[in-house]
């Protein structure tokens, strides 16, 4: 049986409680399975980097073993942050309105947020409005509805799905990763890189490049990724549904995001009856990856 569920910690009980327990805060939710974290996301806009008004993003997200995976606003990248999606190039017609990777002249307003859990799932669904001061007073332009879905942890796993779904409120948005030969832009992940990092997709063994890599439908990352000497690992996969499946990425080995790519440098414009869909899965896991040759869980 489903149920709502929207809690409020108000503190700690000896008792460890079983499943799934989203908990807000001021600035977001907080997921936890069996009182352990998951993930918490940032609902609320907040300063980063010192000057990077960011929010509707993931971080910190956690391994297995409660170690935080992920990094906002690293030196390197003040703007990066966590799990996030997020687009350079965002024009309405010939006009650029917004650069949404430094969230520039853009603001992400979450105007609903519900959860919901079960016996194996929590769901988080937010809806979001973009609105730029370069558009019709601030008008939103593009309604953003985002499902994810956590699922129980097993053994060695925790699978948690991702669906973006993406429509114009007036005619003429499009979105685009960098204007470049990168073209980086889309889904992303901000994650520590230690030195023994691994790249591993359907193809063997990545070594990350400059450029967009064609590597498949998905790419295992790991390493030291938590506590130091401690294993564990990420996997990035592209569902068989988003519309450049599988899609190229950017890899980094030191100091930067990882970047399954949509659209790339041309821009795509968005529906205004429909949504634009992607849809991506993450894997966290403990750093033997076994489990890469499961199709059910790897969607390939």
């Amino acid at each position: 049986m489903v149920f709502f569920c929207f809690l409020i910690s108000c503190g700690t009980s000896a008792e460890r409680k079983e499943g799934f327990e989203f908990r807000q805060n001021a600035q977001g939710l907080d997921l936890y399975e069996s009182g352990d974290p998951v993930f918490h996301y940032q609902r609320e806009p907040g300063v980063i980097g010192n000057q990077y008004i960011c929010n509707n993003y993931l971080h910190p997200l956690y391994s297995l073993d409660g170690d935080t995976l992920t990094e906002e606003a690293p030196e390197d990248h003040p703007y990066h942050r966590g799990i996030y999606w997020a687009w350079h190039q965002i024009y309405i017609n010939d006009q650029s309105i917004a650069d949404g990777w430094i969230m520039e002249n853009i603001s992400q307003e979450v105007i609903r947020l519900t959860t919901w859990t079960d016996e194996s799932t929590a769901v988080l669904e937010a809806d979001v409005l973009w609105k730029s001061p370069l558009w019709h007073d601030r008008s939103p332009f593009v309604r953003e509805h985002t499902v994810i879905t956590t699922h129980r942890k097993e053994e060695l796993l925790r699978i948690i799905d991702f669906e973006i779904g993406l429509r114009a409120l007036t005619n003429g948005v499009s979105i685009g990763g960098s204007d470049d030969e990168k073209g980086y832009g889309g889904f992303c992940a901000r994650i520590k890189l230690p030195d023994d990092v691994a790249f591993v997709s359907g193809k063997g063994t990545v070594m990350p490049q400059n450029l967009q890599i064609d590597a498949g439908a998905w790419i295992d990352i790991s390493g030291s990724l938590g506590s130091p000497g401690r294993k564990s690992g990420l996997a990035i996969i592209c569902d068989p549904q988003t519309p450049n499946y599988p899609a190229p990425w950017i890899l980094r080995q030191k100091g930067s995001m990882q970047n399954i790519v949509y659209p790339g440098r041309q821009r795509v414009t968005l529906p205004v009856d429909s949504d634009l869909v992607l849809k991506y899965r993450i894997i966290v896991h403990s750093g033997q990856t076994d489990y890469l040759t499961d199709k059910k869980v790897m969607i390939d």
